[in-house]
């Protein structure tokens, strides 16, 4: 009957024990639940529950615990309901009833909050490794194409010229914002439950403060009705994992638009592309369709974790144990992309020739307005002059550039021979030159800045 037998005449159902029982997917925290059990027995025994004596028997023996799991000798047996059971069932064996000790004034359901948290702390951490790696293959690409210019699109529509390297740096930001997420985040995750028992708190002499230090938590929780039954946050876990999902998806649906033959300004590396059982000249990025796909499956968990949570009562509820395979199902997901999606990156080709040559004239028909502008006229008329000239180019079937100067004379008499300068897609780039803008001077400012972002934004 495990933990909590003594109440009850019969053991449970076999049919309950399967759904009740949460071990198949809590045993990955293992490692948390007994970095948790030695930081409490010692804990426990400055609030003299336990011996010196006994304290060092049990953590020698979670010791030997850890060493079991990380050797992959530990056993579980049928009697194990979670990893905490397991845990203090195999200590049990290995010290004798002073094992038993080691839960006195702690609840699973204090133990569980802090065991999660320590796990969403790590998962913090890797993620944010990850997320760092891609940021510096992103700027490293980035940096060998400061001055190729490629097509830039609004609504997937041919809009201006821009520089293939501030078309990298944008995902750069974007990551930037998930990492700084993922610090705020860490802040309030590190916050630990231990000492709140089932929900009243302990009656023990605990220094609950030096026991947070002891498990490299920030602060202690307030209320330990609220600290059982807190999973706020794995819900900021979901929703930041399912927001970096989204950049992830965006990049992908770049790379997948942009590898396409029609379009031929990137081609994927042969190791992170594949190909087609039955025809045999297709080269598919599936790697970043499965980018675009497992961020469906990442927001759901998001969605459904929340609605798990928005109908429960105060203090803990069994319904909390839907939180761990909802968060630990969204890491791994982003885990199995990153490594791929970086590695995508580093090793893209970037067809420069291919992206020059689907560059249209009428990707400068905003230069030419600019050009009216320099010479006195307000933007809304030169806007409308130009939407003139280029329906005009278009039933010539000619470029913009096509078109003769007394055409566009016949449009404005402020058009003048260097009108036809306008026509420069290196020069049209090179005006976006303030902060923030495609030039290659102000990208260079940018990869600069990308930098030192980068080597003040260490997740400790």
């Amino acid at each position: 009957m495990g933990l909590w037998g003594g109440r009850f005449a019969e053991p449970s159902d076999e049919d309950l024990k399967r759904l009740n029982d949460s071990l198949p997917f809590d045993k990955r925290m293992y490692a948390q639940d007994i970095a948790g059990s030695i930081a409490y027995a010692r804990a426990i025994q400055a609030a003299r529950v336990l011996t010196a004596d006994e304290a060092d028997q049990i953590v020698t023996g979670l010791h030997q615990i850890l060493g079991e799991f990380e050797t992959d000798t530990f056993v579980f047996r049928p009697g194990d309901e979670d990893i905490h059971s397991a845990v203090e069932r195999r200590l049990t064996e290995l010290v004798g009833p002073v094992g038993g000790k080691l839960h006195t004034g702690r609840s699973r359901n204090d133990q569980v909050a802090t065991d999660f948290r320590l796990w969403v702390l790590d998962a913090i951490g890797n993620l944010d490794q990850q997320f760092e790696a891609l940021q510096a293959a992103l700027l490293r690409k980035a940096e060998a194409h400061q001055v190729s210019v490629m097509p830039g699109y609004t609504h997937v529509q041919p809009a201006q010229p821009i520089t293939a390297a501030h078309w990298l740096m944008s995902f750069f930001w974007m990551l930037a914002r998930d990492r700084d997420r993922l610090a705020d985040l860490k802040r309030r995750t590190a916050v630990s439950p231990l000492g709140s028992g089932a929900l009243a708190g302990t009656p023990l002499d605990i220094d609950r403060v030096a026991l947070a230090q002891a498990l490299g938590f920030r602060e202690t929780s307030q209320n330990s009705l609220d600290a059982v039954s807190d999973r706020d946050f794995a819900a900021e876990l979901l929703f930041v994992s399912s927001l970096m999902g989204v950049h992830l998806s965006r990049l992908a649906e770049d790379v997948i638009m942009y590898s396409n033959p029609l379009f031929g300004f990137i081609t994927l590396n042969d190791r992170y592309s594949t190909g087609s059982s039955l025809m045999p000249q297709k080269r598919n990025a599936d790697p970043m369709e499965l980018a675009r796909g497992k961020t469906g499956r990442i927001i759901g968990r998001l969605a459904g974790f929340l609605a798990t949570l928005k109908g429960l009562p105060s203090t803990y509820n069994k319904d909390l144990q839907e939180d761990k395979e909802a968060v630990f199902d969204a890491v791994d997901s982003l885990c199995a992309l990153l490594p791929v999606v970086t590695a995508i990156v580093s090793t893209l080709q970037l067809n420069t020739d291919r992206m020059r040559a689907a560059l249209t004239q009428d990707m400068l028909a905003t230069d030419l307005a600019d050009y009216l502008v320099h010479k006195g006229m307000p933007f809304r008329e030169a806007h409308h002059v130009i939407g003139r000239a280029v329906r005009l180019a278009a039933d010539q079937g000619v470029e913009l550039g096509g078109l003769t100067l007394e055409q566009y004379v016949e449009l404005s008499d402020l058009f003048a021979e260097d009108v036809f300068e306008v026509f420069d897609f290196d020069k049209s780039v090179a005006r976006r030159r303030a902060a923030g803008g495609t030039a290659p001077a102000a990208v260079a400012e940018q990869i600069q800045a990308a930098h030192g972002w980068l080597s003040e934004h260490r997740l400790n």
